[in-house]
């Protein structure tokens, strides 16, 4: 039985001896029974440095906070609507089943600002516990089994809803930035992460409602909301090169490592080592051909973008880009730009000559374009 409580007005000296984070369930709740302070039972659950990181953003003295230590949303659906700023769980996510919904609840349950606190085990800490649990061949060859049963297996056709069935959502693996996603997705904005042991901790503040996509995916096919003629969205097929819900991240990705040489994300963390090779050999890109073929894209023009690209731009720029519309082959491979900057200069040239001369200026770009792509080993990141 998962506790739930609430942060007592009462002010205790907290212990100064680190209690291990393996309290079992009976204990919490016979702790409960007793009237415990909750302190002493965060610190019993989580230990002490993930406490402090609690009490770093959170007045343990307040009585405003919602603290528990669950994996259903029904725990929090029960908590009364505005009657906490804050909200703490001490499970990860990753044995939440259904992890949008369950931030969803806690959303509904927060008023703008409040601060919401949780964990997860990443992809990389996950690497990590196992390979250090045994030794050399050993580790390795259980890396590997997990890496079949909990990465692949659950992506297979078909698969998925039998390795749900049989797990109930318990130790899913993600990564940082499907979890960073999903968070932002669910109208939260990350304020800290912190690895704390083999799981790291994320405080993040609620900012607006969640996003509720109505159909999200995980398979090799990703379809992307980008402005196109007339500045209408539209939905862009690609090759999936990213994590899941990393579309959500942009404007974090670019507030935290801004912008490298060719307009693309310094670090970008959403990448995966396989989406690496497709963009190499424009592989994720084959996809948009079924753009081509429904007449919202054309072979020569500017980059369908983002809203959070597209708005980076001038306003002027921006107007005429809705002016035609974008194509597969952008300038920006005749050009070569290497900064933003240089990027909106050369898509500003394009456009101005295309309104003038359509089809030489296509013809001329064309030709450009492949010619450093074959000779000058021309590629976007």
């Amino acid at each position: 039985m998962a506790f739930l409580t609430t942060m007592q007005n009462i002010k205790v000296t907290r212990r100064t001896k680190s209690i291990a984070p393996t309290q079992s369930k009976s204990d919490i709740q016979q702790a409960i029974d007793s009237n415990e302070n909750i302190s002493e039972l965060v610190i019993r659950e989580v230990g002490d440095e993930a406490y402090d990181l609690i009490s770093e953003y959170i007045d343990l003295d307040e009585g405003k906070t919602f603290v528990a230590s669950t994996t259903t949303r029904f725990n929090i659906d029960k908590i009364p609507s505005g009657q906490y700023d804050n909200i703490v769980n001490l499970k990860r996510i990753n044995d939440i089943r259904r992890i949008n919904k369950f931030f969803e609840s806690i959303n509904a349950k927060l008023q703008n600002e409040g601060i919401f606190i949780d964990s997860v085990e990443t992809y990389v800490r996950r690497k990590a516990r196992i390979l250090r649990k045994s030794i050399f061949p050993f580790n390795w060859i259980h890396y590997t089994y997990d890496v079949i049963v909990t990465r692949v297996f659950p992506k297979l056709p078909g698969f998925k809803q039998i390795y749900f069935a049989i797990t109930k959502g318990s130790n899913r693996v993600l990564s940082r930035a499907e979890t960073y996603g999903r968070i932002y997705s669910c109208g939260f904005e990350i304020i800290e992460t912190r690895d704390i042991g083999d799981v790291q901790y994320f405080v993040c503040k609620k900012v607006k409602q969640p996003v509720f996509p109505s159909n999200p995916t995980y398979g090799p096919i990703i379809e992307l909301k980008r402005h196109g003629e007339g500045g209408e969205l539209f939905t862009v097929y690609k090759l999936r090169t990213m994590h899941a819900y990393s579309e959500y991240l942009q404007e974090y990705v670019y507030k935290m490592n801004a912008l490298e040489e060719g307009g693309k994300f310094k670090n970008d963390f959403r990448i995966t080592t396989e989406g690496q090779i497709f963009r190499k050999f424009w592989l994720d890109e084959l996809p948009m051909i079924i753009n081509l073929l429904k007449g919202e894209m054309k072979i020569v023009g500017v980059r369908p973008l983002s809203s959070h690209y597209f708005n980076l731009y001038s306003e002027e720029l921006r107007q005429k880009r809705i002016k035609s519309k974008p194509g597969l082959i952008p300038p920006f491979y005749a050009d070569m730009p290497k900064s933003l900057e240089e990027i909106m200069e050369s898509e500003m040239k394009y456009l101005e000559a295309h309104e003038k001369s359509p089809h030489l200026t296509d013809i001329k770009y064309f030709i450009k374009a492949w010619s450093n792509i074959i000779f000058q080993k021309a590629r976007s990141k």
